[in-house]
């Protein structure tokens, strides 16, 4: 053989171990199967988030139904909300105490490598996931304040992580990386959003500088929201914004919507985790004495606020948001203030319920009073709307790039693309001067039970 034909050093070994590699991966079939399993699980939890999705629709529209219903229909929710609101606690502290609040503060906890495998269970599982569909549904055909998108974080980490028992040892994926991936992929489904999904694992959920298989992760994302997607179709939930540029007159009101919004923000967050903490103050102290009748009363008050509004401080506040942000928004100026106030309580009252919608609607509302304020056009107070609602869920969350991700995406608002990422950035660090990250306090305060081989764990008080 010639000089020039024989094989370079090393290049030889190169390629038969890759082959071997290779072929040892094709016989084995596990690798591959490995990834099977846990793609199937992403479809699987784009479809639980769709069927979620359907489901509390039709809750949200059966509540609007029958507080329409006659001349009575608008006070029923004087003792329709408190009544099925205490139906939906006592269930959740009987038979899902894990399923309380939002689910992302559950979620954060159970990524601790730490945490025993029993509290993880407990605070996130397949179970778990079920009841909390059920659990918020229900509060929505309460007529609380709330939303579903945070929810699905957890019901998404409770579908995929339940694929780990179907995995071989060698997969390389844990537990962690599972519920990373169905926490965003509930987001990307949820929202719509898959890139907002992506950016919400990273920043919110994991704690690793890299996930394991972290390109398997990222398809099972993008794959549950391709679900979501494939039934509900490739629509934004609020329409296109139909500005096609920006004016320097939103400059100025702009800034001020920001700062408004971070501020609102941070107290928003700040009043959550004092609720969730407690103080000696006479509202905690009846909150643990009498959780039933504590959750009653603030139940009480959301339906009053609904009463006041006709109903439009009621749910995650869609319809509210849409028509703010095309125009037609009859809104009175302390709507701003109802749904705030709404929020909280509904949260107060210890049943699941997601605070990112609300988010959005009280965020868009601190944008359309600050155009009224200012006497802004159209062409101004739609731009300063979509600024509320990043800016307020920025500040709420402390999550500025996956707010400005989801808002974007939702309201497809690619030509504020700058002016979005500027607002979340600002308000979320006003509400830092209010507020540490609420979703770390959260998880830090949840009542975890003491890790036994029981798989019954005692549960803990509300």
């Amino acid at each position: 053989m010639k000089a020039q034909d024989e094989p370079r050093p090393g290049s030889q070994g190169l390629g038969a171990a890759a082959w071997r590699d290779l072929r040892g991966g094709w016989l084995a079939g596990r690798p591959w199967a490995d990834r099977a399993v846990v793609l199937g699980y992403a479809a699987i939890t784009g479809l639980v988030v769709v069927a979620f999705t359907l489901l509390a629709e039709q809750a949200s529209h059966r509540f609007e139904a029958l507080s329409r219903h006659g001349d009575w229909g608008r006070w029923l929710p004087l003792a329709w909300t408190p009544a099925l609101t205490v139906v939906l606690l006592w269930w959740t502290r009987r038979f899902a105490p894990g399923a309380m609040g939002s689910g992302i503060p559950q979620v954060v906890r159970a990524l601790d490598d730490a945490l025993p495998e029993a509290q993880r269970t407990w605070l996130v599982s397949l179970r778990l996931s079920l009841h909390k569909i059920g659990l918020v549904s229900g509060g929505l055909l309460a007529g609380l304040s709330i939303g579903r998108e945070g929810p699905t974080v957890q019901v998404g980490a409770g579908v995929m992580g339940h694929a780990r028992r179907w995995l071989s040892a060698d997969s390389g994926l844990d537990v962690h990386d599972l519920m990373v991936a169905g926490a965003a992929a509930g987001i990307a489904a949820a929202f719509n959003t898959p890139l907002g999904g992506i950016v919400f694992a990273l920043e919110q959920l994991s704690r690793r500088r890299s996930l394991s298989h972290s390109s398997l992760v990222v398809v099972s994302i993008v794959l549950a929201g391709l679900v979501a997607v494939s039934v509900f179709g490739n629509q934004t939930y609020f329409g296109k914004l139909r500005i096609q540029e920006l004016s320097w007159a939103v400059l100025g009101p702009g800034i001020l919507v920001a700062v408004a919004a971070g501020l609102a923000g941070g107290l928003f967050a700040r009043l959550l985790v004092l609720s969730a903490r407690g103080t000696k103050d006479v509202f905690s102290r009846t909150r643990l004495r009498h959780p039933y009748g504590f959750a009653a009363a603030c139940a009480v008050g959301v339906a009053v606020i609904g009463i006041v509004t006709e109903g439009a401080t009621a749910g995650a506040g869609y319809a509210p948001t849409r028509a703010m942000l095309e125009g037609r928004a009859e809104t009175a100026s302390v709507f701003t203030l109802l749904k705030f106030c709404a929020t909280w309580l509904s949260a107060w009252t210890g049943v699941p319920a997601g605070v990112f919608a609300p988010s959005l609607t009280i965020g868009a509302s601190i944008g359309h009073d600050i155009a009224r304020l200012v006497g802004a056009g159209t062409e101004v107070a739609i731009p300063l709307i979509a600024l509320g609602m990043v800016g307020f869920l920025a500040a709420a969350t402390q999550g500025p790039i996956t707010a400005f991700i989801i808002v974007m995406e939702m309201v497809s608002g690619h030509t504020m693309v700058l002016s979005l990422m500027a607002c979340a950035l600002v308000a979320s660090g006003v509400s830092r001067l209010l507020s540490p990250p609420m979703y770390g306090e959260l998880a830090a305060l949840l009542p975890l039970p003491q890790a036994t081989r029981d798989p019954e764990l005692p549960r803990p008080p509300a």
